[in-house]
């Protein structure tokens, strides 16, 4: 009896004693629902379902599925970022530096799918939903601040051309990365999928790297 009531009584693992990690579990499960089913077609119990967490516990952390739609768009924006201000840029002279980050940059969308069908459901919404997070707009813009200061330096060491644009550079390095995993299927549908071998997706890299690299240096 006294075994059975010691074993009852025992502290449950779990969101009384994590609750951070289970609003990260929620987030992490959330991220993969709306990338497959987007906002309108992602239920609450199949995010539940993908977790241990009960459907009740997922209002309580997040209100209803907008908000937690919103909530992991924000985390698959900060992972990215978060990942940039790992690569030391900063430290690097220019020229590396921005091979690292075309190289990071194309590597990360590659391994995250989830985070560009997520992108592109918000481009089906019109960006509403990005356009309403501050958390969002405050990561990008350090994103441009730090394109901005590669280009001040490479600029200044006379590695880079004048009159490069921050925004331009990004959109640029966003373009060959997003096209790599948003149009894989219909790409290779059509075209076959020697690409999306480990090889084909290394000369991918490297041809990204030289393509940005091209417009970038000075002649």
């Amino acid at each position: 009896m006294a075994k059975s009531l010691e074993k009852n009584t025992k502290p449950k693992s779990g969101w009384k004693q994590d609750p951070e990690r289970v609003k990260r579990d929620i987030i992490e499960a959330a991220m993969a629902e709306f990338a497959q089913n987007g906002l309108s077609g992602a239920k609450i119990d199949d995010i539940s379902a993908r977790t241990s967490t009960s459907k009740r516990m997922i209002y309580y952390y997040f209100e209803d599925k907008e908000t937690l739609y919103m909530r992991a768009l924000e985390a698959a924006y900060s992972k990215v970022r978060q990942g940039e201000e790992k690569l030391d840029l900063d430290v690097l002279p220019p020229v590396e530096a921005l091979e690292r980050l075309v190289s990071f940059t194309f590597d990360h969308h590659r391994k995250n799918t989830d985070f560009i069908r997520m992108v592109m459901i918000e481009n089906v919404h019109h960006a509403d939903y990005l356009n309403a997070s501050t958390v969002i707009r405050g990561l990008n813009k350090k994103a441009i601040a730090r394109l901005e200061t590669l280009i001040a330096r490479g600029e200044a060491s006379g590695d880079f051309r004048e009159g490069l644009d921050a925004t331009e550079l990004h959109w640029q390095i966003s373009a060959l990365s997003v096209f790599n995993v948003s149009n894989k299927p219909t790409f290779s549908s059509l075209f076959g999928k020697s690409l999306y071998t480990r090889e084909g997706q290394d000369r991918l890299r490297e041809r990204a790297v030289s393509m940005v690299l091209g417009d970038v240096l000075k002649r």
